[in-house]
């Protein structure tokens, strides 16, 4: 059978304005195969090795206790439990873009910038995690959202299953060996709220790791496990896991976008689209009946006048696929993540025994693919504010807040730019060595690389400046890519003091359950 290809949008020139966000990530690419090749192989991913030592969850659980017993013998600055907590994931978010958007944020503030500090840079502790992945020295958004969520690593594409688990094996999947539990279930399974808010889709890769168990990210509905190869009445969906399945279905709060993965493709949804199940499975309906007095929103009126107090869960699905850029959004019909953000803090705090709730800012990647560093910046503005408005409105006595990426994006600040230079625009302190200024920001890889017919570097002060133009890259591909560097940790509140130092990343989960005495390994309670 010929599989269906991730449909990629590429944006060769500069001046492009996203309407409508579009998936861009290729499975192939990812698990290293041809992007000609049509068949994909449940073996391992093409070229990419596994130690067989790291199939196993154990060997990750091992490696996350030492790394706790480590900083616990160091002085406890605190012995105090978090109630809550609040996880924050920049998506795509390396630490060339956190400076830069410092940098834009004063700017926007008619300041130079470079003395300018984002809301969470403010926070006390910081560390470094390390994001490579069982198979994969440059990781995806799948394998590290096991590792931060589940606290295990787990070969690239994989989604809350072991690393013995090869890419779109779904009797692999199905073993109970080989499946993960989240800090979602540890947080449910001691009487705690969840919820999972995200800029992207419901089912996205990131936010799919509190909750999913599969071989394959894009098995986003069924229409996509067929596409695959793949039973989907075998294979279980990532929609249908959602709403039927635990932890899922026992989410209180579950605001993104990703509307059509849940409605058959004979009805439009709420935003004017078909949607996208070819089972005639309705599962908003099912949603409902699942749950008497959830609510359903789908615009900003209607999320703004929810009364929280009276809803016993709330999914609200703001767009078809991903939600809009913040920068393109209509800003009357599409909710901010800070509103997303204030209404899921308000709703999870109901609970006297606290909450467990994961929020993304997930189009920084996607504006990184596109190498427009513009809309990333902008969309790390609005995480900022997001995170800075949860910190005023909990309590930094009982509320934990950790804030980090799970992997990075190829973007440099080159040169020597002087002070106040506009970080999007063109160095005017340094040039090529053919006299030519070259932009202050500029990813390794990417669909524009500004030459003429000789191969030689254009001129681009009439380019870059404007928010939407596409930033110059070395390498020619498609998309951005990923990178593979350490990315960055920021954390406020009880035990904030342990995440510091370099860290596996799948240790993030670990450490947030010993904080808030939750799952099967050790707990602050329990000194």
């Amino acid at each position: 059978m010929q599989l269906l290809l991730p449909i990629l949008v590429i944006l060769a020139f500069s001046g492009i304005t996203l309407s409508r966000v579009k998936e861009v990530h290729n499975v192939l690419e990812l698990t290293g195969q041809k992007t000609s090749r049509l068949k994909f192989s449940t073996d391992v991913a093409k070229g990419k090795y596994t130690p067989p030592e790291e199939m196993d969850p154990q060997f990750w659980y091992n490696i996350a206790d030492e790394e706790i017993s480590q900083r616990l013998q160091l002085p406890q600055l605190s012995t105090k439990k978090a109630k809550n907590v609040i996880m924050f994931l920049g998506d795509g978010m390396p630490i060339s873009s956190v400076t830069a958007a410092r940098i834009l944020k004063g700017q926007r503030q008619n300041k130079t910038g470079e003395e300018s500090l984002l809301s969470f840079e403010s926070f006390p502790y910081s560390g470094l995690s390390r994001t490579y992945c069982s198979n994969a020295q440059v990781p995806d958004s799948a394998c590290t959202a096991t590792a931060y969520l589940c606290g295990v690593k787990t070969n690239i594409i994989n989604i809350g299953v072991s690393a013995a688990v090869n890419f779109n094996n779904c009797t692999a999947s199905q073993d109970p060996a080989n499946r993960l539990t989240s800090i979602a279930e540890w947080s449910q399974n001691a009487g705690k709220s969840t919820g999972i808010v995200t800029t992207t889709t419901l089912t996205h890769a990131s936010p799919s790791g509190a909750y999913a168990k599969t071989a394959n990210r894009m098995w986003e509905c069924d229409t996509d496990v067929t596409s695959y190869g793949v039973d989907a009445s075998t294979c279980i969906d990532m929609a249908t896991q959602l709403v039927t399945q635990t932890p899922g279905k026992n989410f209180e709060v579950m605001f993104g976008g990703g509307m059509g993965k849940f409605l058959p493709k004979t009805i439009k949804d709420s935003h004017g689209n078909a949607g996208e199940r070819s089972d005639g499975v309705n599962l908003l309906s099912r949603w409902q009946g699942l749950h008497n007095k959830g609510v359903m929103v789908t615009n900003r009126k209607q999320l703004l006048n929810l009364n929280v107090s009276s809803a016993s869960s709330i999914i609200g699905v703001f767009q078809s696929g991903l939600m809009d850029l913040h920068m393109d959004a209509d800003a009357t019909y599409q909710p901010t993540l800070s509103e997303l953000t204030e209404v899921a803090i308000k709703k999870l705090s109901h609970n006297e025994n606290g909450y467990f709730v994961f929020i993304e800012g997930g189009l920084i990647d996607i504006a990184n693919h596109y190498t427009q560093a513009g809309y990333a910046l902008d969309e790390l503005l609005e995480f900022e504010k997001a995170i800075q408005l949860a910190r005023d409105i909990t309590d930094v006595e009982d509320t934990l807040i950790v804030v980090t990426a799970d992997h990075g994006h190829t973007l440099s600040i080159a040169g020597y730019p002087g002070r106040g230079t506009p970080i999007l625009g063109v160095n005017q302190h340094n040039a090529d060595i053919n006299g030519v200024k070259y932009s202050v920001l500029n990813y390794a890889a990417g669909p524009n690389q500004y030459v003429d017919e000789t191969g030689q570097r254009i001129p681009l002060e009439d380019i870059l400046g404007p928010d939407n133009a596409i930033t110059p890259s070395y390498i020619p591909t498609e998309i951005g890519l990923h990178s593979g560097e350490d990315v960055g940790i920021w954390a406020s509140g009880p035990q904030s003091h342990l995440f510091t130092g370099v860290m596996q990343q799948h240790t993030i989960p670990h450490l947030m359950a010993y904080a808030s005495c939750v799952g099967s390994g050790k707990k602050v309670c329990g000194n």
